[in-house]
């Protein structure tokens, strides 16, 4: 950007003497901005530049558009979802093989590649599916498990109503179990998808349910997996009861998943934890970690959700700087964080808003880029004054500048 700057300044014939008179700078910070020492920070400094040189702000930037949003691949996954009757295979998939393709997608959620998902999706489903029919017993987990995934992926790229569809299907294939835990798992992602629609009630009912099937608030006798499931649940009802202005349950569902996060420990397993305003969050499963982390980052949802600003970015400043911060998957960080942008945003904090988001591309670059609903909220940061001038960058590659 320096050069650019030092570029223009040469064509509009103006020394940095001159540049600096009109800026009403000195000429050593115009200098420092050339030579790339000192970075234009602020929106209204870049703003500033601009005019000065007589160019646009974009130019200032020269980023690339954004691609389009990847609706080919949800078409290619409403497509399996429609496929009712699949043509039987003489050998079907091995559960082995099914089961490392499902970890491979998995590991491609936690790192928020949403594009790459979205491709892999409709094959695994359709193989899935072809195997339970083999083997309904041995693939219970499996099917109950992609099915959550796409609804989950569903979520993120805004398609909501296909993303109920598919974790529907998924409770279904679980309650024909009879297995509480499984029910569990395909409640999570149910959970968030009734909430992406605005059904808070019912994905707080729901959690719940399946929260108190799962068992016991200790750890005794039960796996660490199926307590971090159900610590996962109570997450999840606690969001949908923020969500909603319920502050009692919200706070009474947070406070039982802290005791099960302290009792399972930093190592204990189970699916991450959705935040409201983004629908984000873990999956199934290896998919996410239940802690004390997931337990903080959702705290500060609520409290903001339920109108405790202050005591939510507070929260947040010290969440982000504990140990336990690096322990939530990317993409449930880099969700986070844009819920966080949110909640300063509301607050008119602009500066730390942008931040925020710059933060959450760094960290799960899909996150910001892949998903329609952050334009939103890029739209309303980067046309602040306060916001830093990374922000405008992004505005400008989202398309939304």
């Amino acid at each position: 950007m320096g050069r650019r700057v030092a570029q223009w300044r040469v064509r509009r014939n103006m020394t940095q003497q001159q540049f600096a008179d009109r800026l009403g700078k000195s000429k050593s910070w115009v200098d420092k901005v050339e030579r790339g020492v000192r970075r234009l920070e602020r929106v209204s400094n870049l703003r500033e530049v601009a005019e000065t040189l007589r160019i646009d702000v974009e130019v200032l930037l020269a980023a690339q558009p954004a691609r389009p949003t990847p609706v080919a691949g949800v078409d290619g996954v409403r497509t399996a979802l429609a496929r009712y009757h699949l043509p039987g295979a003489d050998r079907p998939p091995l559960v082995e093989e099914l089961a490392a393709r499902l970890e491979h997608a998995e590991q491609s959620y936690r790192h928020a590649r949403y594009p790459a998902l979205l491709a892999l999706l409709p094959g695994l489903l359709d193989a899935v599916r072809e195997a339970h029919a083999a083997r309904p017993i041995a693939t219970d987990a499996l099917l109950v498990s992609v099915y959550a995934l796409v609804a989950l992926v569903l979520v993120k790229v805004d398609q909501g109503e296909l993303a109920w569809l598919a974790a529907d299907r998924g409770m279904t294939a679980a309650l024909a179990t009879h297995d509480p835990q499984l029910a569990g798992l395909a409640t999570v992602s149910l959970s968030q998808a009734l909430r992406s629609r605005g059904r808070r009630r019912s994905a707080l009912d729901a959690a719940l349910v399946a929260a108190d099937r799962i068992g016991a608030h200790g750890v005794g006798g039960v796996s660490p997996a199926s307590v971090g499931l159900r610590g996962t649940l109570l997450l999840q009802a606690a969001l949908a009861a923020a969500g909603g202005g319920d502050g009692r349950v919200a706070r009474q569902s947070l406070d039982q998943a802290e005791m099960i996060a302290r009792a399972v420990g930093p190592d204990g397993s189970g699916g991450g934890a959705g935040s409201e305003g983004s629908g984000s969050g873990g999956v199934v499963f290896g998919v996410g970690g239940f802690g004390q982390a997931a337990v903080e980052a959702a705290r500060v949802v609520a409290d903001a959700a339920l109108g405790d600003v202050t005591v939510a970015t507070a929260r947040h400043e010290r969440l982000v700087t504990g140990d336990e911060w690096r322990s939530l998957p990317p993409e449930h960080r880099a969700a986070y964080l844009l819920d966080v942008a949110r909640v300063y945003a509301l607050a008119g904090e602009m500066h730390r808003a942008g931040r925020a988001v710059l933060d959450a591309e760094r960290t799960a670059r899909s996150e910001v880029h892949d998903r329609p609903a952050v334009r939103k909220l890029v739209t309303v940061v980067w046309r602040s004054a306060d916001a830093p001038a990374g922000i405008v960058q992004l505005a400008t590659t989202l398309g939304v500048a």
